[in-house]
């Protein structure tokens, strides 16, 4: 309320980006591109100022259906079809991998079930989420790559990429910071899926992840179940099975999270612990007082559950050369055949660059 009483302040015009233009990117060939076929998309070295957290791969096509007679037309894109479309994804800079994402469609569907907001995910309908789908199986998105890439999130077929264009004396100001020759960092949350193709028909399992080094350590676990799903074209793949799911804890040592059991029943409706793990995790990960989860209850039940572990505050003090990451989860029953585990871990990652010398460091 003290800002109304404020009458002497005058208007502020930023005026230290005079364009911002996007500009389209293709492949290295434009052919048609099969199974294993990989997309290199280049942007060659040019004095240039882009804005990579706010680029997209454009990608239209038609949905089309070979049919035996009488078989009925039920055929429609999936949600999150784009990303299911790609096995890895992968950013450079000069040559050097700066972020990477493999099985591309399971990670960014995870990740984006606990981390969108409600009313993002109606614009992200325009990305393949949830998508529309018509009578004639025509389609074109526009993917943002902070939907697919963690880098491109927190570090602020077609790709279009904006070029920022700055006014001329925050031009200079910017050139006297590169003629020393100091190195930008560039800090994000990267996201690694493990996956346990197979478990076995029991119901304790204990799952050895990683073995990850102290820079690298997880800050978020979000684990998921999937039964019946994987490499089955009629089958939904964006969504996830409990599986009479009790129990989970991750042990990062010796440290255990959650201290507590969840005790989960959800043959007795008592899973509202996990729906308050997701709520709370929404604010945690953005840092923002509030933000309205995209899931409802019925729809989180619907397209998991998860269980999203935060072990972001970790005692720092102690060091230790490697950090064991190990995943335990309890079934009421025996798991059924062909059930997939995934595990989604969030850690921190730090990379040097040298605009001047083009020289490119993995710090984290």
């Amino acid at each position: 309320m003290t800002k109304i009483l404020n009458i002497g302040g005058e208007p502020v015009f930023d005026d230290r980006i005079v364009k911002i233009e996007t500009h389209t990117y293709n492949p290295y060939a434009n052919t048609t591109f099969e199974y294993s076929d990989e997309i290199r998309i280049p942007i060659q070295q040019q004095d240039l100022y882009t804005l990579p957290c706010e680029s997209f791969l454009y990608v239209e096509g038609t949905l089309t259906v070979t049919r035996a007679a009488g078989q009925a037309d039920n055929v429609v894109l999936g949600n999150n079809c784009v990303a299911f479309m790609f096995d890895e994804i992968r950013y450079e800079l000069d040559g050097v991998e700066i972020d990477h994402c493999r099985n591309v469609g399971i990670t960014s569907t995870l990740k984006n079930y606990v981390t969108v907001s409600s009313d993002r995910s109606v614009i992200l309908r325009n990305a393949g989420w949830e998508p529309h789908n018509n009578a004639n199986g025509y389609f074109n998105f526009c993917v943002p790559l902070n939907l697919l890439l963690g880098f491109c999130e927190d570090y602020k077929r077609v790709w279009r990429m904006p070029h920022v264009v700055l006014s001329e004396v925050n031009k200079l100001s910017m050139l006297r910071a590169l003629e020393n020759g100091r190195y930008l960092s560039m800090g994000f949350r990267s996201w690694d899926l493990y996956e346990y193709p197979l478990l076995q028909n029991t119901t304790k399992h204990s799952w050895a992840i990683k073995t990850a080094t102290q820079l690298e350590k997880p800050r978020y676990v979000v684990f998921a179940l999937q039964t019946g799903r994987k490499n089955v074209m009629s089958a939904d793949t964006s969504r996830f099975d409990d599986c009479k799911l009790t129990n989970v804890k991750l042990y990062l040592n010796s440290e255990v999270y959650s201290y507590d059991d969840l005790n989960l029943d959800f043959g007795k409706h008592r899973w509202a612990i996990l729906y308050d793990m997701y709520a709370r995790f929404c604010k945690g990960y953005y840092g923002y007082e509030y933000l309205e989860p995209s899931l409802t209850v019925s729809t989180f039940l619907r397209n998991g559950p998860f269980v999203i572990i935060d072990c972001s505050r970790q005692n720092e003090s102690v060091k230790n050369a490697t950090v064991d990451v190990r995943l335990e989860f309890d079934c009421m029953e025996n798991v059924p055949p062909n059930t997939s585990a995934y595990c989604l871990i969030i850690h921190d990652r730090v990379i040097e660059y040298n605009p001047l010398t083009n020289v490119v460091r993995k710090i984290v």
